[in-house]
């Protein structure tokens, strides 16, 4: 059977222990490998590998030995449990064995666990075998932001309970942000950093445990160029040059920026009502800075920006041989010194 969005979280946090089997594939491996991780634990509890509980089967031996998956499955270990026959890598050319192990499944026997790299598309033999086993699972990993349903799971297994609001939107955010494994790390460090303390965590103390991004890095240009601090911006500009950022890429993120700030200019309700009822939801850290901006830009001034922006977008989509980085940067400069008071 196919499983997907909220109820194939909970089945991640919760299996079945009576299902035979479950396929998790998809085109990010270290997505894959945390709901294999997950599932794993949750099924044969945190002393299962140490108690000889967990088989791992590298897909190359599967070929050699066939009977390895089945010899798994039926075996008894010393210690009593649940156990789990984990098979790492499988191909479409393993459906034959593994659907016999399938069809060979008895309750007590140890459940079935494969991992597949890629998408595996509708026609796929593997993802076709478990979708049409009615006592197994095929679960589809995509690049989609996690639901709430997703980050407070994460929450609760790091211990990070009764969260304020703006907590909780941070840490949305965050996860939006950050890769799968590096969102757990954070919050991992987030609950080490919150041992024995009991206030509520607050958005200031998440900005102190979150790494460093691209994304990051860019808006410290953009709030360099938003604040008129031009001397910042050629370095800044350079160092995301340095880590690979595109120059259309920095042009649409600037011209986004300066979009936000425009609509926040333009709201009849105030610069920080129209903060709090943005969407997507603007990070506690962000708010104030924004503020700031928006109240020394004006809305004509942000409506000329917004013009400067969509030129250069022009100019660095054409035909033009000037260098890329170089027209990006002198743009940003001319609006940081148009952002000066005159």
């Amino acid at each position: 059977m196919k499983l997907a969005g909220a109820a194939a979280a909970r089945y991640f946090a919760r299996p079945e222990p009576d299902r035979a089997g479950l396929l998790i594939y998809g085109a990010d491996t270290m997505r894959v490998a945390l709901r294999r991780q997950e599932v794993v634990a949750a099924l044969i509890g945190p002393e299962g590998e140490a108690e000889m509980r967990l088989t791992r089967i590298a897909a190359a031996e599967l070929r050699k030995d066939p009977a390895l998956l089945s010899d798994a499955v039926k075996a008894q270990g010393f210690f009593p449990g649940p156990r789990v026959a984990l098979v790492e890598d499988a191909t479409d050319g393993l459906s034959q064995v593994i659907g016999g192990a399938l069809s060979d499944w008895r309750a007590g026997d140890a459940a079935i666990i494969v991992t597949a790299s890629g998408t595996l598309g509708a026609r796929s033999s593997l993802r076709t075998l478990f979708e049409q086993q009615p006592n197994a699972y095929a679960v589809g990993i995509y690049d989609d932001p996690p639901s709430r349903e997703e980050i407070e799971a994460v929450l609760n297994r790091a211990g990070l309970k009764d969260l304020g609001r703006d907590a909780i939107a941070e840490l949305t955010t965050l996860a939006r942000d950050l890769d799968p494994g590096d969102f757990r790390q954070t919050i991992e460090k987030i609950a080490l950093y919150k041992h024995g303390d009991p206030s509520p965590l607050t958005p200031a103390e998440i900005e102190l445990c979150t790494p460093a991004t691209i994304e990051a890095g860019i808006d410290d240009a953009l709030d360099a160029v938003a604040e008129a601090r031009a001397e910042l911006v050629g370095s800044l500009v350079q160092r995301l040059a340095g880590q690979g950022v595109n120059p259309v890429a920095l042009c649409i993120a600037a011209t986004r920026h300066f979009r936000t700030l425009h609509l926040i200019a333009a709201d009849p309700g105030g610069a920080a009502a129209a903060i709090a009822r943005a969407r997507p939801m603007i990070p506690y850290k962000r708010r104030d800075s924004l503020q700031r901006q928006v109240q020394a830009w004006g809305l004509m001034k942000l409506e000329e920006a917004i013009s400067i922006l969509v030129d250069t977008d022009l100019t660095l989509r054409s035909s033009s041989r000037a260098p890329a980085m170089a027209v990006m940067e002198r743009a940003l400069l001319r609006l940081a010194m148009k952002g000066r008071p005159r």
